[in-house]
C-alpha cells in the first residue's frame, strides 16, 4: 500500500478527481430524416465556432431543394454553437412557415439535445441532432515535488511574455490601454479648454458604453455601433429637426423652450404639467430621434445574408439594447457640446466677467451629464432598442409594430419623468434615475434570456465572461 502511494523517487502524487480525467468533446451532427422515395438520410457536421444556416438560398450552409420544399425559406433556421460549452442550438430566421422542433413551434430559441426532431415548415424536411461524445486522454500525474521546484523560468520573472494571449483574449488591455492613452491626451490638451472637455467627455461616455456592453455579453461591430452615435448626432444637425419641432412642440403640447421661460421668470410650473410638457417635447421626440437608426438597422438587416444580416442588423432585443445605447452616446455628446455647455460656459462668464470661471462651472456641468448617461438618455433609448429588438423576434408584422410602440411609450414615460422629477426636490429625481437605470438592467436580463445567440445565464460584471 505504501509503495503504492509513493512515485518512482518515493515522491507522493496527488490523486486527481475522476472527474477531471474524462474531459469530454462532443461532434455533434443533423441526421436528414429520408421519408418515402428521398434519398438516402444525409449527415451534417455542426461547427464548433460557426453558425450553420438551412434553406433554400444558394449561401446556406445545408442547402434545401427549392422545387420540393417551397414553403422553407430562402433563409429559415440557424444552428448555433454555445459559447464556452460543447452544446449546440437553434433558432428561426423570421421563416414564413416556422420551425418545429419535437412537434412543437420554435419561439426564441431551444438548446438542441440528443434525438431532437427539427422541422422546417409543417411540411418541410426533417432532421434528427445526433452527438456524439469522445473521451479525451487522461493527463499525466501531477507530483507535489515537481510543483514546488526550486527552478525560476523566464515567464515566471516575466509574466507578460507567457500571457499576451490570455490578456488580448479576455479584454484586460482595452480598458487599460484606453485609459492610458486618454489621460496622455488630457495632459497634452491643458490649457485648451474645448478640447479638454471633448476628450474627457469621449472618455467617460466610452467607459459607460463599455459598462453596458459587457452587461450585454454580446459582441457588434466598433464600427458599426459609431456609425450609430454618428447617426443620430447627423440627425440632431440635420433640417429634419425643424420638422420633429413643428409636430411635438407646435402641434402637441410640447412647447419646453415656454415652459421653461416660465418657470425662470418666477411662474411656478407643477409637476404635472412639467410632466405632459416633457413628455410630448422631449420624451416623444428625442426618443423618435434615437430610434430612427435603430429602425434602419433593423430594416437594412432583413434585406442582408448572413453573415452581414448579423453585423449590421437587429436580430434581437440585444442587438437593439447595443445599438440603441450607442445613438444615447452620440445624442448626449451632440446635446451637451452643441447647447447645455456653450450656454454655461456663456452665463457664467457674463455673470462674473472671468472666462476661467465659465469654463470651469462648464466642466462642472459636463462630468454628471456624461457620467449621467447610463441612467439618463442611454437607458431610454436602449430600453426602447430592446423592443424594437424584441419585436424582431416576432412574425406577425402587426404584432411586431406594437411591441414598438409600447416601447416608444414606455421610453418616452422614462425620459419625461427625469426630466418633470427636479421640481420635486433631489431625492425624487434620484429615484427617477435609479427607476431608469433599473429598467435598462431588467431589459438587458430579459435580453439575455430570449437570445438565440448566447447562454442564458445571470449577466455578468463588466470584464468577465464573454
Amino acid at each position: 500500500m505504501l509503495s503504492a502511494a509513493l512515485g518512482r523517487k518515493g515522491e507522493k502524487q496527488v490523486a486527481r478527481d475522476p472527474r477531471m480525467v474524462l474531459n469530454r468533446r462532443s461532434k455533434g451532427f443533423l441526421k436528414r430524416v429520408a421519408v418515402g422515395d428521398q434519398p438516402a438520410a444525409e449527415r451534417h457536421p455542426l461547427s464548433e465556432s460557426e453558425a450553420i444556416t438551412l434553406g433554400r438560398a444558394a449561401n446556406c450552409e445545408i442547402v434545401l431543394d427549392a422545387g420540393r420544399y417551397s414553403g422553407v425559406s430562402r433563409n429559415h433556421a440557424q444552428v448555433l454553437p454555445l459559447p464556452g460549452s460543447t452544446g449546440w442550438q437553434i433558432y428561426d430566421l423570421n421563416s414564413a412557415n416556422g420551425t418545429f422542433i419535437n412537434g412543437t413551434r420554435l419561439e426564441g430559441s431551444h438548446i438542441l439535445q440528443p434525438g431532437d426532431r427539427i422541422l422546417l415548415g409543417p411540411n418541410g424536411p426533417e432532421f434528427c441532432f445526433e452527438c456524439e461524445c469522445a473521451l479525451a486522454p487522461p493527463p499525466e500525474p501531477l507530483n507535489v515535488a515537481d510543483s514546488q521546484t526550486d527552478t525560476v523560468s523566464i515567464t515566471q520573472l516575466l509574466p507578460i511574455t507567457s500571457t499576451v494571449s490570455d490578456l488580448l483574449e479576455r479584454d484586460f488591455l482595452i480598458p487599460g490601454v484606453s485609459t492610458v492613452l486618454f489621460v496622455v491626451a488630457l495632459f497634452s490638451s491643458i490649457g485648451n479648454a474645448l478640447l479638454f472637455n471633448s476628450i474627457l467627455a469621449l472618455y467617460l461616455a466610452g467607459a459607460g458604453y463599455f459598462f453596458v456592453y459587457r452587461l450585454c455579453g454580446k459582441s457588434k461591430p466598433w464600427w458599426v455601433l459609431i456609425g450609430a452615435a454618428l447617426a443620430t448626432a447627423l440627425l440632431l444637425a440635420s433640417p429634419l429637426m425643424a420638422g420633429f419641432f413643428v409636430v411635438f412642440r407646435q402641434w402637441l403640447p410640447g412647447d419646453t423652450d415656454a415652459m421653461l421661460l416660465r418657470a425662470a421668470q418666477g411662474e411656478t410650473v407643477g409637476f404635472v404639467e412639467q410632466l405632459v410638457t416633457f413628455f410630448f417635447g422631449a420624451g416623444l421626440l428625442e426618443e423618435l430621434v434615437k430610434a430612427l437608426p435603430v429602425l434602419a438597422a433593423y430594416l437594412i438587416g432583413r434585406r442582408l445574408s448572413q453573415p452581414w444580416r448579423s453585423r449590421l442588423g437587429v436580430l434581437e432585443p440585444l442587438d437593439g439594447i447595443l445599438l440603441g445605447a450607442a445613438c444615447g452616446v452620440g445624442f448626449t455628446l451632440f446635446e451637451t457640446f452643441s447647447h447645455y455647455l456653450p450656454a454655461t460656459v456663456e452665463q457664467f462668464t457674463v455673470q462674473t466677467g472671468a472666462l476661467g470661471i465659465g469654463e470651469a462651472t462648464g466642466l462642472q456641468l459636463l462630468i454628471p451629464r456624461i457620467i449621467g448617461n447610463v441612467s439618463g438618455h442611454m437607458a431610454y433609448s436602449g430600453y426602447l432598442g430592446y423592443f424594437i429588438g424584441l419585436g424582431a423576434l416576432k412574425r406577425t408584422p402587426a404584432r411586431r409594430w406594437w411591441i414598438f410602440l409600447i416601447g416608444y411609450l414606455s421610453a418616452a414615460s422614462i425620459h419625461a419623468l427625469w426630466n418633470a422629477a427636479g421640481v420635486l426636490g433631489e431625492p425624487v429625481l434620484a429615484i427617477a434615475g435609479v427607476l431608469a437605470f433599473a429598467f435598462l438592467m431588467a431589459a438587458i436580463l430579459k435580453a439575455r434570456k430570449l437570445s438565440p445567440t448566447r447562454p442564458r445565464e445571470t449577466a455578468s460584471a463588466p470584464g468577465v465572461g464573454r
